[in-house]
């Protein structure tokens, strides 16, 4: 996860669908989107953090993501 100023870019070796899911600090799931490219905008969030549930092809994995 590359962090841009208003996007951020998700690659990965499959490059299909992904299926996105930001949650809180608190576990509170606040955004939910699938993304067919690489790049998707996160301008709409307040600076944070956030974990990022991303699932490709029934595989998931997560990641953190500070905005600052």
């Amino acid at each position: 996860v590359n962090n841009g100023q208003n996007f951020i870019y998700l690659t990965s070796k499959l490059n299909t669908t992904k299926h996105i899911q930001f949650y809180d600090v608190l576990g509170k799931r606040i955004f939910t989107t699938n993304l067919t490219g690489k790049e998707l905008n996160i301008s709409s969030l307040n600076k944070g953090v956030y974990i990022l549930k991303i699932t490709e092809n029934s595989k998931s994995e997560t990641r953190k993501l500070v905005i600052k």
